[in-house]
């Protein structure tokens, strides 16, 4: 083969690395190399590398039926939430004359101890423990991120200090520590720190959480920065910031994206035990932890009370893991060479 044939067959090796479309692209059309132009492939812009990456991602996430119902499920949940403002019922106001009602056709879900709907509260508890859940993985993803790709891409003795830093937040106790910061910053006179805060319970479970996201964004980085086609974006001169924003972290992008479903439904656990132990979002505004702390006195007599605020966490934690374990097939590019036979 002459040295001109292989610089070609190397280039075009090199981009097919880049992503699980580029080999799914090449076993399916197998590429024309007559129109191959590998400096235009190179230079192809993140926003075009993102849209091709989503398409391919969507095509095998709808196929994961599970993942489909997971998916219907919480937006129908999410939904629900959003239009609880809807209720004819005060979900603060309280009104003796109808307390401990049983799930009748005026209370779909019955009335608590003060006479109030239950499902607008759980409606409206909904809506603090989804968005604590979402601000938390946000917090997180803002942390770890960073963190995992400077460690992974430069190496060395900065890889050596944010990892040690990794380890030692890994080391802490996380629940205690939760409910040792929740205590403190409801002290603090900040208007953001108030009691009720969503914000504050967010940031003590997002800056807990974010070592996982470091710990995986550095492995695919140790992987993703010693391909050809990194080393092909250095020789064009790409700078550092281009590389790992335009190159690696989109290529990597992936278990990000499926460990933020999951910390999303681990985030909402948390929320729901600090909550439960009086060190989360307080009364009388509602949340499934709360909920379900001010439920375990009646829970003999009035079992509701606990089963539907219980309820509604298990089928949104349930929901976010088969939207994350659809995720996690879609992104792996191992199952995505399996299905057209490349790689065994």
């Amino acid at each position: 083969m002459k040295p001109a044939d292989e610089a070609h067959v190397s280039c075009k090796r090199a981009l097919r690395l880049r992503s699980p479309v580029g080999s799914l692209r090449s076993a399916r059309d197998k590429i024309n190399m007559t129109n191959f132009n590998p400096i235009e492939e190179i230079l192809q812009s993140p926003t075009e590398q993102a849209v091709d990456l989503a398409q391919n991602v969507w095509k095998r996430f709808r196929h994961h039926r599970g993942a489909i119902a997971g998916a219907i499920i919480f937006g129908i949940l999410i939904v629900m939430c959003i239009l609880a403002s809807l209720s004819p019922f005060d979900p603060e106001k309280s009104n003796l004359a109808d307390k401990f009602q049983a799930p009748s056709v005026s209370h779909f879900l019955g009335t608590d101890a003060l006479g109030r709907d239950m499902l607008t509260r759980i409606l409206y508890g909904g809506r603090i423990s989804l968005a604590v859940g979402g601000i938390a993985v946000a917090i997180s993803l803002l942390i770890g991120v960073p963190i995992g790709a400077l460690a992974g891409y430069y190496g060395g003795t900065l890889d050596s200090v944010l990892m040690r830093l990794t380890d030692a937040f890994l080391s802490l106790p996380s629940f205690l520590v939760l409910i040792l910061l929740a205590a403190i910053l409801r002290e603090v006179e900040l208007p953001i720190f108030k009691q009720n805060s969503i914000l504050t319970i967010s940031l003590v479970i997002g800056i807990l959480s974010w070592m996982t996201f470091s710990r995986l964004v550095r492995a695919a980085f140790l992987t993703l920065r010693e391909l050809d086609y990194v080393s092909a974006a250095r020789a064009l001169g790409s700078s550092d910031r281009r590389i790992i924003l335009g190159h690696i972290l989109p290529n990597g992008i992936g278990v990000v994206i499926v460990e933020a479903t999951l910390q999303l439904g681990y985030a909402i656990i948390q929320e729901s035990g600090l909550s439960f132990l009086g060190f989360g979002i307080q009364q009388p505004t509602p949340s499934w932890g709360n909920l379900i702390s001010t439920a375990q006195d009646h829970f003999i007599k009035y079992p509701w009370l606990a089963i539907f605020p219980g309820l509604m966490i298990f089928i949104s934690i349930i929901s976010v893991n088969y939207i994350g374990d659809g995720l996690r097939d879609a992104f792996d590019p191992y199952k995505v060479l399996e299905t057209v036979g490349e790689y065994t």
